[in-house]
């Protein structure tokens, strides 16, 4: 099972900067139900992304097929967060958002297709760094959620390789010059800035928060 785990996991560690690290993990078994909530709000924003992206994007028709399915994954995600939640007596309350998001999309790009493809490598991030915490997750919390964590990260590996799938494509339809040179320098940078985002003291305590203080 670990060996399983280990292999499923291995391409998402090499394409983040950096694991999750302890203390933010001591921090998430403080406050499961906190982490729940904001996991709840996390696959609804996701959900919501996709379906705003076929709107905007709908001339791409790859694009549309992949995002419809993702649209329709996390949503079960969700209704399947908030019957957890239900199931173990926890209402459903409002949580603010923390930096994690607003930060990456201040690294997209104004003009097009170029915003787009910053769109698409920033959701495999998003997509790898819940996979990775969801991984991490799964043996420190109780049997029941760890199970359903291990059973989540295994969409969310899916997830951010669609996602840099996309991004090559539409680099690559909108003939970009050096499509593949493009996506792998924005890969660099936005993961550099991932990676801070992860390791730099956060204040705040959400599922893609930062080192907490």
């Amino acid at each position: 099972m670990r060996d399983d785990l280990n292999q499923l996991m291995q391409p998402v560690y090499d394409f983040l900067g950096c694991q999750t690290p302890q203390a933010w993990l001591n921090a998430a078994q403080e406050n499961l139900e906190l982490l729940m909530q904001d996991h709840a709000n996390c696959e609804k924003k996701a959900a919501g992304t996709a379906m705003n992206l076929m709107f905007r994007y709908s001339f791409f028709t790859d694009l549309q097929v992949k995002l419809a399915q993702l649209v329709r994954e996390e949503m079960l995600h969700y209704e399947q967060v908030l019957e957890f939640m239900a199931k173990r007596g926890q209402q459903w309350k409002a949580v603010s958002a923390g930096r994690y998001a607003s930060e990456l999309r201040k690294e997209i790009r104004t003009y097009e297709p170029e915003a787009l493809v910053d769109v698409l490598i920033i959701g495999a991030f998003v997509e790898a760094r819940s996979c990775e915490r969801f991984a991490a997750l799964s043996p420190i919390v109780d049997e029941e959620l760890g199970k359903y964590y291990r059973y989540l990260l295994k969409s969310e590996s899916r997830h951010f390789e669609d996602y840099l799938a996309l991004a090559k494509d539409v680099a690559t339809t909108a003939k970009m010059k050096n499509p593949e040179e493009e996506i792998e320098n924005r890969i660099e940078h936005i993961q550099e800035v991932e990676k801070n985002l992860i390791l730099m003291p956060d204040s705040v305590f959400r599922f893609h928060s930062g080192t907490p203080v």
